[in-house]
């Protein structure tokens, strides 16, 4: 069986990580993958959105299943076009994909099915917004409607900051088209939950809860990143809020994209906040999170390849999803700098003890070294029985690989761990 998956990051190796496993796989390619996952499969130089070379190719290759991963290219309408090809996909198609998309989209269909979530309102005239923050309860957080890779929500405490952020994304077009209409909503608080899930339109399956670390600094401090670590299972979702939020928010969405007439049919992400009246839904993913992706698979038992089929072949009922009951934790190197400027080209070392337990990110390979190509370089896993050894054994791993500029925070997983105490 010839399989390819589109993207290149962290999130990607862990994916084709547990597809290898699968004996049915023979050929297995990632598109455009990175020098580390070249370790593990045969990478091809094509971009993620260049979606007519990717068809191309899975077209000359005989290609027999395709995952499509990130976000751009599946809002883009990469599984139509695939598909359109004959070749059985895992992901959303382009009219399924806006419910991560466009935050306008997916506040409205909360707001129509009565999905529980923040109260916002939408704005596609600056005028308009730069006038109700001068009015609005504070802190507040503003959101571009469009993809803006996990850099376009900005919480604003005071006016002045709330002000600055609609004229960065609605004025000075910081993200381009995504800024040209925005979503100002209400401030939540409480325990940040993300879950994934499969879903073939017609049953969900929830997988592990994880607990992701988005700031660049221990103790939560610093700007904003795409994750700094994540661990499995996240103790504040307890089986009883397991169960809410399957009544309240997991099957409404699944059937609320039904109705729109835009099945849902891959991963469907849930950040929740479990807020004091309940779990709410902060944001919709279309895909699988990075990196919660990397902790949530290492617990999966399951066939991944196999699910993934079921999921696109709409018998995902049927199909048996089993997850461990063990603990997992990832930590994530950086290069020193990010999210903002950072060097790039220094050598990664990994000794060949903690290989199987690194999902790589941004690396490139020259002359067979791996060199430092992005600002999240790699991830460390570790499963255990415990969260307490999991994190334990993640850091023990972490320090013994090396590479100039370095960083990670040392604090992955204490907030759980406090959890669990209390």
């Amino acid at each position: 069986m010839r399989v390819m998956v589109i993207g290149g990051g962290g999130r990607e190796h862990a994916i084709i990580k547990r597809i290898r496993e699968n004996p049915k796989v023979t050929e297995l390619y990632a598109l455009p993958g990175n020098g580390g996952i070249a370790l593990d499969c045969e990478c091809v130089p094509i971009g993620a959105t260049d979606l007519e070379r990717i068809a191309a190719f899975a077209v000359e290759k005989k290609i027999d299943y395709a995952v499509v991963t990130p976000d751009d290219p599946l809002v883009l309408g990469a599984v139509d076009l695939l598909e359109s090809k004959g070749i059985p996909c895992f992901g959303p198609n382009k009219a399924a994909a806006i419910i991560e998309g466009s935050k306008a989209f997916s506040k409205d269909l909360m707001h129509r099915y009565g999905i529980p979530t923040a109260a916002y309102q939408t704005f596609h005239d600056p005028k308009d917004a730069l006038e109700y923050v001068k009015t609005s309860p504070l802190p507040i957080v503003i959101k571009a409607d469009g993809l803006a890779l996990g850099k376009g929500v900005v919480i604003a405490e005071t006016r002045e900051q709330a002000s600055e952020a609609v004229k960065s994304a609605m004025c000075d077009k910081k993200f381009g088209a995504s800024g040209e209409v925005i979503v100002i909503e209400e401030f939540l608080t409480g325990p940040e939950v993300s879950v994934l899930a499969f879903t073939d339109g017609i049953s969900i399956v929830p997988m592990v809860s994880s607990m992701d670390h988005k700031r660049a600094l221990d103790h939560d401090e610093g700007l904003n990143t795409g994750g700094m670590g994540t661990i499995a299972p996240n103790p504040y979702y307890t089986p009883a809020i397991a169960e809410e939020c399957m009544r309240t928010i997991f099957l409404p969405t699944v059937q609320a994209m039904n109705s729109e007439g835009r099945t849902f049919k891959g991963c469907l992400y849930f950040g929740l906040m479990l807020t004091p009246d309940g779990p709410k839904v902060i944001e919709y993913n279309c895909r699988f999170g990075d990196p919660e992706t990397q902790v949530v698979l290492a617990l999966l038992k399951s066939d991944l390849l196999s699910v993934m089929q079921a999921v696109t072949e709409s018998r995902l009922g049927s199909e048996k999803v089993e997850f461990s009951k063990q603990c997992a934790a990832c930590v994530i190197m950086a290069s020193e700098g990010y999210p903002s400027s950072y060097k790039k080209g220094f050598e990664v070392q990994v000794p060949d003890d903690v290989k199987d337990h690194v999902l790589f990110a941004g690396v490139r390979s020259d002359n067979g070294m791996l060199l430092t190509s992005g600002g999240r370089v790699l991830g460390v896993t570790a499963v255990e029985d415990t969260l307490k050894d999991a994190i334990r054994t993640a850091y023990e791993r972490t320090a013994k690989i090396t590479f100039e500029n370095a960083y990670y925070r040392k604090d992955i997983g204490e907030r759980a761990l406090k959890a669990l105490e209390e």
